[in-house]
């Protein structure tokens, strides 16, 4: 029969579940914060780079919305999902980058592709239905115009069609993650669709 000792120790073995690490953390268990990363390292990134195609800014998102997440960490309270809060975070932050990114690219205009900055005069062309019948058909043609329709909504309307059809949220939960009603959610991707089908109709 074990002893005290032991089932203790056996108890400090076994792995925290996730309101668990999330105390620990909070108390300064920097192995447990790290375990926090750990699980949601690859959503947040992925979040990033689908939001704002670019590897550099997606890594820089990363970087800040956990250097975010270790700081406010002991402001969480329980009163939500810790996903829900983590991608509040994200998502704020990658909205900040997005409204910046806008205003640049009015002042500049350029717009930013997943092969780098195209002039816009340039980037027309490149997609005229006339300039390269055989592009038109091919399945990088039909990237680069959903990344353009993409980039053409607001940032709201872009996040929410990501958080719904990447990475699988409920509109409710998205509705938490931005801060607004499941109705609003709602609402906001039915626009983006909407416009979306507008723009790609000749695609799909």
């Amino acid at each position: 029969m074990p002893d005290a000792a032991g089932a203790m120790t056996a108890r400090l073995a076994a792995p925290l579940d996730e309101a668990g690490m999330i105390r620990a953390a909070q108390s300064g268990d920097q192995a447990a914060f790290e375990g926090l990363v750990r699980a949601y390292d690859k959503n947040v990134l992925r979040i990033a780079m689908n939001l704002l195609r670019s590897p550099e800014d997606a890594r820089d998102i990363y970087q800040e919305a956990f250097l975010r997440v270790h700081k406010n960490l002991h402001s969480f309270r329980f009163d939500c999902s810790f996903h829900t809060w983590l991608y509040r975070i994200v998502t704020n932050i990658c909205l900040d980058h997005l409204r910046k990114r806008k205003v640049r690219k009015e002042e500049q205009g350029t717009v930013q592709t997943a092969e780098g900055t195209v002039d816009r005069m340039e980037r027309a062309e490149h997609e005229s239905p006339y300039s390269d019948p055989e592009r038109q058909t091919s399945s990088r043609q039909l990237a680069s115009r959903i990344e353009g329709a993409l980039a053409a909504l607001s940032a709201r309307e872009r996040m929410v069609f990501e958080l719904r059809h990447y990475q699988g949220l409920r509109l409710k939960n998205i509705g938490e993650v931005l801060g607004t009603s499941e109705e609003a959610a709602k609402n906001c991707l039915f626009r983006a669709t909407q416009k979306l089908r507008g723009m790609l109709g000749d695609f799909v």
